[in-house]
């Protein structure tokens, strides 16, 4: 999949394309749909599936204390984008001049103009320009004037419930990973480049490796059952994963420790993908790190326990492609 950064980056190679535009905060069943009818038009037409998403997104440039947290980082959309077929992924860079520019100038000027666009997948809800003033209408309105297909892919729901990225947060910031595994159509998974640590967890008979996290996850903080993917190493091995600020040895910024079951091995500057399976506890303060060190262990049984039920056995899990190699060091937003 190939990454434009930047509008001002867009050449001739970006003209003529089949198009969707949004957050894509999550990739959930319902992005999915929608990324499906992208790929299909994008095939008939022989052009690529292109995405454009932005960097900051809208609400965080807005109102950035009010803004949601992420679902997930940037790497990690990119991987599910990759995943859905998308061939382009146009990285605009949301600022004051892309927010004051008027729907009909980014149809005119943007769309048109700089991508070529052929067809537009969007949702129902689809909103852009200065003041949010573009719609659906507007786009219908503008399609004959300049020669493009308007595609409104229809809303997903389940169980009634409209499958959004807001949902989706709202599952997982109550550890409600059932939730968000049915609005994903698979685990929740945070992945990064392992990087080293204090080595606390060594001293304390429970080697971890390290993802520093550079925004505030979407999670609760705290110990969590997960599978954990190495590349090139294993894929979707058993462990025991620590989400939060390790207020214990002294609060510091947010670290994801993973544990893998039989596993000592140096995982360092690899990619590592962590799948959260199951909410364990809360992360608490304890007086001494041997009680620390003793909560830990019976963390990693009773998390052991739950992978020894028969019901864990053979259950599906996203394996790291090691064949495609690291995404590029500076996407980690």
């Amino acid at each position: 999949m190939e990454l434009i950064r930047g509008l001002h980056n867009l050449g001739a190679r970006a003209s003529g394309c089949v198009l969707s535009i949004g957050n894509y905060d999550g990739v959930h069943l319902g992005h999915q749909s929608l990324l499906a009818e992208v790929c299909r038009q994008a095939q008939a037409l022989g052009l690529p599936a292109t995405v454009m998403t932005f960097e900051p997104t809208p609400r965080e440039f807005f109102a950035p204390q009010q803004a949601p947290r992420r679902v997930l980082t940037l790497r990690d959309k990119l991987e599910r984008l990759a995943a859905c077929g998308v061939d382009r992924v146009v990285l605009a860079r949301f600022d004051a001049r892309l927010a004051a520019q008027t729907a009909e100038s980014f149809i005119d000027d943007t769309l048109v103009g700089a991508l070529g666009m052929r067809v537009l997948v969007i949702g129902d809800d689809f909103r852009f320009g200065a003041a949010r003033r573009g719609d659906c209408a507007l786009l219908a309105a503008q399609a004959h004037r300049h020669g493009y297909a308007l595609v409104q892919a229809p809303t997903v729901a389940l169980q009634d419930t409209r499958c959004s990225s807001t949902a989706l947060r709202a599952a997982l910031a109550q550890a409600d990973l059932g939730a968000a595994r049915q609005l994903l159509g698979g685990e929740y998974a945070i992945t990064g480049l392992v990087r080293h640590g204090k080595k606390l967890a060594r001293a304390l008979d429970m080697p971890t490796a390290n993802l520093p996290l550079k925004r505030l996850p979407p999670l609760p903080y705290g110990v969590y059952a997960v599978r954990v993917s190495v590349a090139g190493r294993f894929n979707g091995r058993a462990g025991v994963a620590s989400l939060g600020v390790r207020p214990t040895i002294g609060t510091t910024p947010c670290l994801l420790e993973a544990h893998v079951f039989g596993e000592t091995g140096d995982f360092y500057d690899r990619p590592m993908r962590v799948e959260f399976l199951r909410y364990e506890r809360p992360e608490l303060r304890f007086d001494s790190l041997d009680a620390l060190k003793a909560q830990m262990h019976r963390d990693a049984e009773g998390v052991k326990a739950f992978f020894d039920q028969p019901a864990m056995a053979g259950q599906p899990h996203f394996a790291v492609n090691s064949t495609r190699g690291p995404m590029p060091a500076d996407v980690s937003t």
